[in-house]
């Protein structure tokens, strides 16, 4: 990134009260805090080009969806670059409550519907196509790879390679429209402000499943908050987001879950193989815990 570009291009869309700082710097992305008058802030972020469909994402969802996305103060698409106003404080903040997931579930949801009638448009620009049809071309793929994973666990992910076939063949007979789906929607994520609740963060997203996005929210519910897999709360959780969808999709959400799991996987790799070696190891820590989750999908 240019960096003296990057503030000229800040400055011409807001006024900043102090000095322009790093927030933080990804292999994926660059994030800067640019303080404004009382004690405000904005947030300009410059994406990488695994995740250069980012901006122009983000930028189409504040204009259809205002009251539940970023509002979006300028973007560039040629360059990938976004400049958003601040948005609050991420719940994760406050112990990633499950009581604000039932709030924040289905108005996705309803975001995640009407989103449906743009699919070809966001393919068209370079959002990643996880669609299902795509699904058992990326498991052989993601056998190719070389996977933080002990030799029996790859085993078992080559046998499970027909059943995958056969699942995925299952979740596509459902009149399900595949469109947005968030793929990091967890707590670092949702931010509120006041009563407000707004999702974050669209650099991970794909065309997919749409339910597939609950496979990162009932993750970290459970690592993080410290919810138990049998607890009440994931049943609570579902039929809340599945309530917009407008009927009875319980057996759907399930095995759109376990295919996700995996899904899951494939969008890692993507990640994964635009970035440097040396900044592969901390990142295989947590391809691991991801990939492990999908193993236990197995026997599911």
């Amino acid at each position: 990134m240019d960096r003296a570009a990057a503030e000229e291009w800040i400055r011409e869309h807001v006024d900043p009260a102090g000095a322009i700082e790093t927030e933080h710097e990804r292999p994926w992305a660059t994030v800067l805090r640019v303080p404004l008058a009382d004690d405000g802030v904005a947030w300009f972020k410059a994406c990488a080009p695994v995740q250069a469909f980012e901006p122009r994402l983000t930028a189409e969802l504040f204009a259809r969806w205002p009251d539940r996305v970023a509002e979006v103060l300028a973007h560039d698409e040629e360059r990938a670059w976004l400049l958003l106003a601040d948005a609050g404080t991420p719940i994760g903040a406050f112990g990633n409550p499950p009581e604000a997931w039932l709030e924040a579930l289905p108005f996705y949801a309803e975001l995640q519907r009407g989103e449906a009638a743009h699919v070809e448009d966001y393919l068209a620009h370079g959002v990643p196509d996880l669609r299902i049809a795509s699904l058992p071309q990326r498991y052989d793929d993601l056998l190719q790879h070389e996977l933080p994973l002990a030799s029996d666990e790859i085993a078992r992910l080559r046998e499970f390679a027909p059943r995958f076939v056969e699942l995925c063949g299952e979740l596509g007979a459902y009149e399900v429209p595949q469109t947005v789906q968030h793929d990091d929607l967890h707590m670092g994520n949702v931010y509120a402000e006041g009563e407000r609740l707004r999702v974050l963060d669209w650099g991970d997203s794909s065309i997919s499943h749409p339910f597939a996005s609950l496979v990162v929210t009932f993750r970290f519910l459970e690592e993080v908050t410290g919810l138990p897999p049998a607890d009440a709360w994931f049943e609570r959780l579902r039929d809340a987001y599945l309530e917009p969808w407008g009927c009875e999709l319980t057996p759907v959400f399930a095995l759109a879950l376990r295919v996700g799991a995996f899904a899951h996987t494939f969008a890692w790799v993507r990640q994964r193989d635009r970035l440097p070696d040396e900044a592969r190891g901390d990142f295989d820590t947590g391809f691991r815990r991801v990939l492990c989750r999908a193993l236990g999908q197995i026997d599911g």
